[in-house]
């Protein structure tokens, strides 16, 4: 089913590729791979200068069919809003900094999105963007003490102003009918904080939408089945890339001022084949993933949030337990994951020879550090590479305890790889975010790493632009067109509440959001709203009193 609508979807992109041919004169930019980062980037390029000649070239034989594949993520609009991974520091306190972060990138990204709607570059907006409220749940002493202190933390901060707080089973049965029923034998706490702004994305549908509209240009060439092999510095500073056409087996050269490399799990053997030094300090450990889904509108019709669980102490952030409602090209289903499997390929379509092919001297060592210093994350792979199907079904039951294990299907998503960074101080040190890794010279640059990713690719790319376009961004032109995509540009909207009321009114109404609005101010939210703490002594005073009445 999915492929046939994958298939449909991209046909007009199949029609409009196009073989490029060696040029006499360098071209201005070359983007590898045909997923939602060479999208966007093309998509900010082509605003800012339309002239320019962009070539984009992807191996498989339609764009968007790796990782930003809407089958191989989890969709999710990475806001921070029910990510608790986002907000504990070293010691397991609660340390906002890092979700204000991931929360400013993706409202630059719902500004991106808002402006390619108004220009005709994106479509309608549910083709790739839904309103699916964002749910953290936790259950335990422990656990609820800790969201309670994050509610409290976050809505002193306006990005989070809405943010609900409740350990009310009856109101987390309204919320949250899926996960709550069949838990009568669970005494346990149980809380969970909603966000009735969170989004759910569909970075494949996003992607190929905004490829078709670069191909409108006739200074786009698009290749498709057209696989990167080398990349080799010319005497004149301008790249030379070489192209092999996989359905002709033939080889050409095309010669670019600027490379960037967004081809996923890619990215990192062909950032090596450049021979810039700037790579020599990175390696990949490739992860894969598993779902289950379900596709059955009796179960889907109950659950129309996204779920956060928490990841169990000593786990990596990959870990973490959700089940969500997904928008699948027209389909509605149910995902609960991930669940990690081991492969040696960088992508879902790769080589078993990627992860070797990618070993050098440089990293080798590093690569076998972080194997010795992450006993958590080694012995977390080896228990999901050994769950059985009775382990994973298990394993959603706890959040959905009446599941009906015939509901339910068992699928393999994409390739993510994790950074593996050689510190001089550290050595070899495992990141789980991702990292634009430039030239000295600023023309060539890829995108390593993995989440948050898709969901904040604007952001990522923009601040790629003020480092390969220096020049060109400090520019009144570039500024002001800058402006014009994200009205926000140069801001930050914590800082800012008014600021951001107007541009989160402007993009829920432009992406037909269904959201709630007119929210209060943050300083009028913590004089109206009790805090969690607040809340829980009230309860714990009411039910006083009412013993008191009763006896």
């Amino acid at each position: 089913m999915q492929k046939r609508l994958s298939l449909l979807l991209c046909s007009p992109l199949l029609a409009l590729a196009t073989s490029p041919v060696s040029a006499d004169e360098p071209i201005d930019v070359v983007l590898i791979g045909g997923g939602i980062m060479s999208a966007t980037l093309g998509t900010y390029l082509q605003e800012l200068e339309p002239e320019w000649d962009i070539h984009l070239y992807e191996r498989l034989g339609e764009v968007a069919q790796e990782s930003s594949n809407a089958w191989n993520n989890a969709g999710s609009g990475h806001s921070a809003f029910m990510e608790m991974n986002y907000t504990p520091d070293a010691s397991g306190r609660v340390e906002i900094q890092r979700a204000i972060n991931v929360t400013e990138q993706f409202e630059i990204s719902r500004q991106f999105w808002a402006h390619q709607v108004e220009n005709g570059i994106l479509g309608e907006p549910s083709s790739f963007i839904n309103s699916v409220p964002h749910i953290a749940v936790v259950w335990g002493d422990e656990d609820v003490s800790f969201l309670r202190e994050r509610y409290d933390a976050m809505t002193q901060n306006p990005l989070y102003v809405g943010m609900e707080y409740s350990e009310d089973r009856a109101e987390l049965a309204e919320w949250m009918p899926l996960i709550m029923e069949g838990r009568d034998n669970d005494d346990r706490p149980v809380a969970a904080t909603r966000m009735q702004m969170g989004t759910e994305v569909n970075y494949g549908a996003q992607a190929r939408e905004m490829v078709e509209a670069l191909t409108r240009s006739e200074h786009f060439t698009l290749g498709l089945h057209s696989e990167v092999r080398d990349l080799s510095r010319n005497d004149d500073d301008t790249w030379q890339v070489t192209i092999a056409h996989l359905d002709s087996g033939e080889e050409s050269t095309v010669d670019a001022r600027y490379v960037f490399i967004g081809a996923g799990g890619a990215a990192l053997p062909l950032l090596q084949a450049s021979g810039i030094p700037e790579a020599e300090v990175y390696a990949g450990f490739p992860v894969g993933g598993q779902f289950l889904y379900t596709t059955n509108p009796d179960v889907v019709s109950q659950h129309d949030v996204k779920a956060y669980g928490k990841a169990g102490e000593g786990s990596p952030p990959m870990s973490v337990p959700h089940l969500d409602l997904r928008y699948l090209d027209g389909e509605l289903a149910l995902f609960f994951g991930p669940f990690a499997t081991f492969s040696s390929k960088f992508l879902k379509e790769g080589s078993w020879t990627d992860l070797f092919g990618s070993m050098t001297l440089d990293n080798t060592w590093p690569m076998m550090e972080v194997g010795l210093d992450n006993f958590n994350l080694v012995s977390y792979l080896v228990g999901q590479v050994l769950m059985s199907d009775d382990d994973r079904f298990e394993a959603l039951q706890a959040y959905y305890p009446n599941a009906q294990r015939d509901d339910w299907t068992l699928w393999t998503a994409g390739q993510r790889v994790q950074i593996i960074k050689n510190d001089p101080e550290r050595g070899g040190v495992l990141q789980f975010g991702t990292e634009v890794v430039t030239s000295q010279d600023g023309t060539m640059s890829a995108l390593l790493g993995a989440s948050p990713g898709a969901s904040t690719a604007p952001s990522i790319m923009l601040g790629l632009l003020d480092r390969v376009f220096p020049t060109q961004v400090a520019s009144d032109e570039w500024q002001s067109t800058l402006t014009e995509i994200i009205p926000s540009y140069g801001q930050k909207l914590a800082e800012n509440p008014e600021l951001l009321r107007e541009v989160r009114a402007y993009t829920a109404q432009t992406l037909n959001l269904d959201e709630p609005m007119n929210l209060p101010s943050a300083d009028e939210a913590s004089q109206d709203e009790p805090s969690a703490d607040e809340e829980s002594m009230t309860e714990e005073s009411s039910t006083e009193a009412e013993s008191t009445t009763e006896a």
